[in-house]
């Protein structure tokens, strides 16, 4: 028997993983019960799903895909490191890092760093279009954040804030 598809064996194999990982990290917190849900009642049911669809997932590129096996590529470094590097950029950002007094910017800030930050990850990045787009979803953040959910969230970057 043969792989047929290394690509879904691979990403099969990947979801697998994270999965059980998420999985046994949810069980260092309570669990409890469908009717009274503990904190890691949500983190262990998505762990346990995610790793039953990497297990599907890892089974089918055994019987189905292509006959050249679909190797799996290389590594996209680039944008990679610009969508980890955005999502660092966005927590520093958003809770500041007060261990080097650096301050927190809000999540105005911190979405619109996020946004064109990972844009740079497509070869013919546009400025304008990655303003744009962070615009709507700042907007909508805040909208339902903010507005509809009433969460506590810092807005505005903590040097324009009265106290």
């Amino acid at each position: 028997m043969s792989i047929r598809s290394q690509r879904d064996f691979v990403s099969g194999l990947l979801f697998v993983i994270i999965g059980a990982v998420f999985a046994l990290g949810a069980t260092k917190y309570t669990i409890g019960s469908s009717g009274n849900m503990g904190p890691g009642y949500f983190p262990l049911g998505l762990g346990i799903l995610l790793a039953l669809l990497g297990g599907f997932i890892t089974v089918r590129s055994v019987f189905r895909g292509g006959q050249d096996g679909e190797p799996v590529g290389r590594w996209a470094w680039r944008p990679l490191g610009y969508v980890i590097g955005a999502n660092l950029a966005f927590g520093v950002l958003l809770g500041g890092l007060p261990s080097i007094g650096l301050p927190s910017f809000g999540m105005i800030a911190a979405i619109y760093a996020l946004v064109l930050i990972c844009s740079h990850a497509e070869r013919n990045f546009r400025l304008r279009d990655g303003i744009v787009l962070a615009t709507i979803l700042a907007a909508g953040s805040y909208l339902a954040f903010v507005v509809l959910l009433k969460l506590q969230f810092q807005v505005w970057p903590a040097f324009l804030v009265e106290r």
